[in-house]
């Protein structure tokens, strides 16, 4: 009896093991890697250890190996940060767009605005997912407005990229008030929020892009863009067929390529840029890598400033992990400083300080 039991146990043990080499394999692994693209700053630690797989991410995680940032918990403004939530900056129509605001309670010297646009595939998702980022950049002297624009679902392209300008060109018209440097403004965003970043921060002042929500006359200029793991071109052969795209944009590309290219960064590019952070995963299912490798080859043989962290086995929305998440804003930060001056305190956050890893990346 013994001996069939621990043969059955034998037998259970080798198929748990067998399966999870299976889940493990089951998708593919990272591309090769291009360290002729990758620019960190020095003193940036290396990269925390990363994943063969997306499904390797997601077993760590169940294991409990893996720690994740609580962006939908209880998020604690600090003592030194004002709070405004549904502030209307800009109108659709009949309807009113809304941004939160953050920003020190102290008077302060002009600092740089920082506009954060949250993801979702354009279709979904709420500024409140950027709170997380807003209080810590707040706490440390910025002036921080997470927007929220109209979805796929109400209004296509170009909809979402005039929402998101219109809500600089507010920034940048209540600058004094705000104690905001107007020609210190920063687009930041994830996924989709990326894409719109960018599409702003390239597409400056473009007549036909600029939409009529409010605020003419005022420049929809940034004088920097952060982009975490967002799509540049939608015209590739893997991302023009993705009902997320077609949605977005409300037509096909057997329909009409033009408009697939007028909504791709890459295709806005040109020497008068802003300087660009980039941070992206190799094992990024649904953004593929190469679309930061080929964001990344453009502005360097343009001649425009970027850094590039490319994450070796890390998924899309990687910052959600905290090992990743304090490396993020670490380089958010540093790449503030450099770009565009830093905030009006220039406090140093705790995430500087501590951020994992202790060999270091040299040279820009």
């Amino acid at each position: 009896m013994r001996r069939w039991l621990r043969i059955a146990l034998v037998s259970v043990l080798l198929t748990v093991l067998g399966a999870a080499c299976w889940f493990l394999l089951l998708d593919g692994r990272a591309p090769g890697q291009r360290p002729d693209l990758v620019r960190l700053p020095d003193g940036v630690p290396r990269a925390p250890r990363g994943y063969p797989t997306p499904n390797a991410v997601y077993l760590s995680y169940l294991l409990g190996h893996l720690k994740l940032v609580d962006y939908q918990g209880e998020i604690t403004v600090p003592d030194g940060v004002t709070e405004k939530l549904g502030v209307e900056y800009g109108r659709a129509g009949e309807k009113p767009l809304l941004l939160d605001l953050y920003r020190p309670a102290a008077p302060h010297e002009p600092t740089p605005g920082l506009v954060f646009i949250h993801g979702g595939g354009w279709k979904k998702g709420n500024r409140s997912d950027y709170k997380y980022y807003a209080v810590r950049f707040a706490d440390r002297g910025y002036v921080v407005a997470t927007v929220s624009y109209r979805l796929s679902g109400e209004a296509t392209f170009p909809a979402a990229v005039e929402d998101v300008k219109c809500a600089i060109r507010w920034m940048r018209a209540h600058a004094e008030e705000l104690g905001v440097d107007p020609d210190r403004i920063a687009a930041i965003g994830g996924s989709a929020g990326g894409h719109l970043a960018m599409m702003a921060g390239y597409t400056a002042n473009v007549p036909d892009l600029e939409g009529n929500g409010g605020h003419g006359g005022v420049s929809s200029a940034v004088q920097a863009i952060v982009n975490l793991y967002g799509p540049c071109d939608l015209t590739v052969s893997d991302g023009r067929d993705e009902p997320v795209v077609t949605a977005f944009l409300g037509t096909t590309y057997a329909e009409s390529p033009r408009d697939f290219e007028r909504a791709s960064p890459l295709f806005h590019l040109d020497r008068s840029d802003p300087p660009t952070l980039i941070i992206h995963g190799t094992v990024d299912q649904l953004v593929p890598v190469e679309q930061s490798d080929a964001l990344a080859e453009r502005l360097g043989g343009l001649g425009i400033p970027y850094w590039y962290d490319r994450l070796d086995g890390w998924p899309h929305t990687l910052d959600a992990a905290e090992a990743t998440n304090a490396r993020t804003f670490l380089l958010i930060s540093k790449f503030l400083d450099a770009f565009l001056g830093g905030s009006a305190t220039g406090r140093e956050s705790a995430e500087e300080r501590q951020v994992p890893g202790s060999e270091m990346v040299t040279g820009l």
